[in-house]
């Protein structure tokens, strides 16, 4: 009942950085709590990050190794995701996505996902 559409990939540099963004259409979009999740070629999506509904509580994969930062702007119905010291090993297809607890940061299994958008990290 909540459209999500990603934004924001490009092709960067390795060490360079990226914000992506995910506006939400529809309704109660600051009812859920959100994360972003991405996919490389020949593996399974994964979570990357997740935020409470409020934007205060967050949850990060180990792999983020404080190089990324998940926010939200509720009043724009928009989710973000920075992106720093990007790696080869970032490049992959990110989407977002409503999680119903911010620390259940894991691919939801019932979700309609969006197109994402593609980052490419070169060497």
């Amino acid at each position: 009942q909540v459209q999500m559409v990603e934004s924001g990939g490009s092709l960067v540099q390795a060490g360079g950085s990226l914000t992506l963004s995910c506006t939400a259409s529809g309704t109660s979009f600051d009812s859920y709590p959100m994360g972003w999740f991405r996919q490389a070629p020949g593996k399974e999506r994964e979570g990357v990050a997740c935020i409470g509904r409020l934007g205060r509580s967050t949850h990060y994969a180990d792999f983020t190794a404080a190089r990324f930062t998940i926010a939200r702007d509720n009043d724009k119905k928009t989710l973000y995701l920075v992106l720093r010291d990007l790696k080869p090993e970032d490049t992959a297809m990110y989407y977002c996505a409503a999680v119903p607890y911010y620390l259940d940061c894991s691919p939801p299994i019932h979700t309609a996902w969006g197109q994402g958008t593609q980052v490419t990290v070169s060497s």
